[in-house]
């Protein structure tokens, strides 16, 4: 199971790297630099945007997803009947609401798992109880089903 919580951004892209098999020569000649640099970028934890953005194009691999990931689930709660009105933004918006595969396969892990139950991951990442039952119901119909084929293929 992957972990949202820490991000270890040059860990994560040598290892889409090795999945990729492509060949250093042509990372090297993509970022214009030499093997020695690619390899500190891999041990890097942090990773400029802008080199980020082409490692993502070139590896074919959206690794910003990861940072919403974490967005979603450890951000703090935005409170919409704040009596504190902001003034309207520029900046694009963002519904933090949108929760992926990835994230619910998270969720619905820890709560299978007994690791926590319905009410501390409700409190902890403030998705709501109704929202919880119905991934839970999701993924349990979904593992029945494969249990269900594998069952049938084997006899």
């Amino acid at each position: 199971m992957k972990s949202f919580k820490n991000i270890n951004a040059g860990a994560l892209i040598k290892l889409r790297f090795l999945e990729s098999e492509m060949e250093i020569a042509r990372i090297c000649n993509f970022f214009n630099c030499s093997e020695e640099e690619i390899e500190k970028m891999f041990e890097s934890k942090s990773v400029d945007t802008e080199i980020l953005l082409k490692w993502s194009k070139l590896l074919e691999y959206d690794f910003f997803r990861i940072y919403s990931q974490h967005l979603i689930l450890f951000s703090p709660q935005s409170n919409a009947y704040s009596s504190n009105k902001e003034k309207p933004s520029d900046m694009p918006q963002f519904r933090k609401n949108i929760y992926t595969k990835e994230v619910i396969d998270f969720i619905t892990e820890l709560i299978t798992s007994g690791e926590k139950n319905i009410g501390q991951v409700v409190e902890k990442y403030c998705i709501p109880k109704t929202t919880l039952h119905r991934w839970i119901v999701k993924y349990q119909s979904h593992e029945k089903r494969i249990h269900n084929e594998y069952k049938t293929s084997n006899n």
